[in-house]
């Protein structure tokens, strides 16, 4: 029993080592963890390299002198409309012209059968004879009459009879002779001339119809002046008002430049020809009218007209290309480059238009750099890596001076 009891106080001695060494293990194990330093609270375990530098076309906003044009929208119409009628009732016998085609004035356009208005100016002639005839006998009675009175062979009564006779002649000779200009004006009228040069349209009373005179008579065609050409517009208050002011007064606006543009970048020059004066209360516009030429006959009346009126003296302005301005619902912005390369929102107040260039009323200065292409792609605060291009081309400005040519030392 002695050995058994030496066996098993052993083996518990051996239980009461392990025991409290994994008990000092588990001790220092939790130490080591309290006491091991943690990351701060929100740190990441890595720091995060910045995004890179997005490629950007960047342009310096230029300052120089411009001439400021506004733009303005309408219709072109003709100087003078013209609706062909008969001044003489008949039957159609032709017509002189082509439909659509250019006719100077005074052509002849359409014959009214003239065989009535000839027959009317024979017998206008045969009155006039006869009234002549009239009139030399009254006159020769009168003379007579005059004679005996002198000798007292006559009546005064009678002498003053055939002076009445005499005047009563005359006057059916000046009354023969105005019946014989009315035929003869008739008769002119039957060949109906070109009032004024243009073109014609379409003939809307063919050969064989009758027609009746005057404004109750059908329209045998219509006719449009051609050159100059008017265009119409309606331009707001504002922009009257500094028209005004640069030109020194209504005087002043013959020489405000005028342009409609045309397609493939072409333009006409013109003139304002009116200025309504007074301003549309429904609208605040006022009506504007400008006279464009047009020789070849391309511009024609009814078309849409886009008119830019400038002013007649230059000014320094700020100006920036149209692509490197958006619009942020109703304000317009750039995204500004400054010194680190950093993008801005910059909010603009733009002017008139002169080519693809904007004036910059406010929010920009000279030679700060803007943003012209990829807008859409930038945000405030993001890093650019700037390629200067021509702010008014958007060319690169190495491209354009390598196609320009070499430089010259």
């Amino acid at each position: 029993m002695s050995k058994l009891h030496v066996v098993l106080n052993g083996i518990a001695a051996v239980m009461a080592s392990l025991v409290a060494a994994a008990f000092a293990f588990t001790f220092l194990g939790l130490g080591v963890i309290a006491h091991e330093p943690r990351p701060a609270a929100g740190a990441e375990t890595t720091q995060a390299s910045p995004p890179p530098a997005v490629p950007a076309s960047v342009a310096r906003v230029e300052r120089r002198p411009v001439e400021l044009w506004s733009r303005h929208s309408g219709r072109l119409e003709a100087v003078e409309r013209v609706d062909i009628r008969s001044r003489v009732a008949g039957a159609v016998l032709a017509t002189h012209f082509s439909e659509g085609a250019l006719v100077e004035k005074g052509a002849l356009l359409v014959t009214i059968d003239p065989e009535p208005y000839r027959t009317a100016v024979e017998r206008a002639r045969s009155d006039i004879q006869a009234a002549q005839a009239r009139l030399a006998f009254a006159v020769g009675e009168r003379d007579r009459g005059a004679q005996l009175q002198g000798n007292r062979t006559i009546a005064g009564s009678e002498y003053e009879r055939r002076v009445q006779a005499a005047a009563e002649a005359e006057a059916q000779l000046a009354a023969a002779a105005a019946t014989l200009r009315s035929a003869e004006l008739d008769l002119s009228y039957t060949e109906i001339r070109a009032p004024v040069s243009g073109r014609i349209g379409r003939l809307l009373v063919t050969s064989g119809n009758l027609v009746s005179a005057g404004a109750a008579s059908p329209v045998l065609a219509r006719m449009v002046s051609v050159d100059p050409i008017y265009a119409t517009i309606d331009a707001d208050e504002a922009s009257v008002q500094r028209l005004l002011q640069s030109a020194g007064g209504m005087d002043g606006l013959q020489h405000v430049p005028a342009r409609l543009d045309r397609e493939a970048g072409e333009s006409v020059e013109g003139h304002i020809q009116f200025v309504d004066p007074t301003v549309d209360p429904a609208n605040g516009t006022v009506g504007i009218r400008v006279a464009f030429p047009n020789a070849d006959g391309t511009l024609m009346p009814g078309q849409f007209a886009k008119v830019r009126l400038g002013e007649p003296r230059s000014e320094p302005a700020i100006l920036v290309s149209e692509r490197a301005v958006g619009t942020d619902q109703d304000k317009r912005y750039v995204l500004v480059v400054d010194d680190t390369d950093t993008v801005e929102y910059r909010e603009v107040r733009l002017g008139a238009a002169t080519g693809d260039m904007r004036v910059v009323e406010s929010g920009l200065a000279a030679d700060e750099r803007v943003v012209v292409n990829g807008l859409q792609r930038l945000r405030p605060g993001a890093k650019v890596a700037p390629q200067m291009v021509s702010m008014e081309t958007g060319r690169s400005l190495d491209r354009q001076a390598s196609a320009d040519g070499p430089a010259t030392r």
